[in-house]
């Protein structure tokens, strides 16, 4: 059954209100973009210092780190699912879940147990809806981090992989960390990668000639520098994670709402248009009744005549 344009127009006036939404959060987040990449980058430098660090430890050093052992038999892994706090960001949170399965079912088809770890409400309540056991989750930043947010989160994980192995409820022998990297407005792509045992990881930068690591003498000694390191650059490791899917989150929400807002132009074009074909045939349909009116009392006085 057709709407009146009464009702059009009212579809109409909703439509537009949302559009205002829409494009103020598009606003926003691009807005807020620009200071995740900020971000990032004034923790470049700090990082990429701290990898030299633990490199040079791991490379003049021979000392075995419970950090960096390689389990004989690895048995259980822990995967640390970053997501976003909110909707409205189109396949965000969905891709990094996704990835995160393949992970699961990787591991599984390894033969490990695999416990949950989740940063973001999103991976909260999908693992929650499909009644599987998250171990300890963190909420309310997504956008947002911080580094003490993401010590803690180093902090438990690095907990659950030192326990004892008659712990069995914590000890974990691999860690891994699944979120989204940042690589440009219009490409984001889930990664996943495995933080402990512990792999040093350089920067992405070519080293410069002649940029070689110095010799290092190590002072109390390297065990003990090396546990003062290790937990630093895991927990620096983990904050360029948050940072990196905050980036995406606010890319992605940009993206949606933008497009959402598109579609409310488009959908405010096909309302109007519709609303004026109800208009005109309601205009023609009145002028065809009084002509039809009027016919009929012609020929009603000229049969009384």
């Amino acid at each position: 059954m057709a709407l009146s344009v009464r009702e059009y127009r009212a579809r109409i006036k909703s439509t537009e209100s949302m559009k205002k939404i829409t494009r103020a959060m598009e606003l926003i987040a691009a807005s807020r973009i620009i200071k995740a990449q900020q971000r990032a980058q004034a923790a470049a430098p700090y990082a990429r210092e701290l990898t030299r660090a633990v490199s040079a430890v791991a490379t003049f050093s021979n000392v075995d780190h419970a950090l960096t052992t390689e389990p004989e038999n690895p048995k259980k892994a822990a995967v640390l699912v970053v997501t976003s706090d909110r909707g409205l960001a189109g396949a965000y949170s969905s891709s990094v879940i996704k990835e995160a399965e393949r992970l699961v079912e990787k591991l599984k088809g390894e033969g490990k147990d695999v416990d949950l770890y989740a940063s973001g409400r999103k991976a909260e309540a999908y693992f929650k809806f499909r009644q599987r056991t998250v171990v300890q989750s963190w909420t309310g930043f997504s956008d947002q981090p911080t580094y003490d947010v993401a010590a803690e989160i180093g902090a438990t994980l690095i907990e659950a992989f030192l326990a004892e192995t008659d712990e069995e409820k914590t000890a974990v022998d691999e860690v891994h960390v699944v979120y989204t990297r940042f690589r440009s407005m219009l490409s984001q792509e889930p990664t996943a990668v495995r933080l402990l045992p512990l792999e040093v990881v350089e920067g992405t930068e070519p080293p410069e000639e002649g940029d070689l690591l110095p010799l290092y003498e190590f002072e109390p000694s390297p065990s003990e520098v090396l546990d003062s390191l290790l937990p630093r650059y895991v927990q620096s490791r983990i904050f360029f994670a948050l940072l990196q899917a905050a980036a995406s989150e606010l890319a992605a929400r940009q993206k949606a709402m933008k497009s959402a807002t598109d579609n409310a132009d488009e959908l405010i074009k096909k309302y109007t248009r519709i609303a004026n074909q109800a208009r005109q045939a309601g205009i023609t349909q009145e002028i065809s009744e009084i002509v039809g009116g009027v016919n009929a009392l012609a020929d009603a006085n000229a049969g009384s005549e």
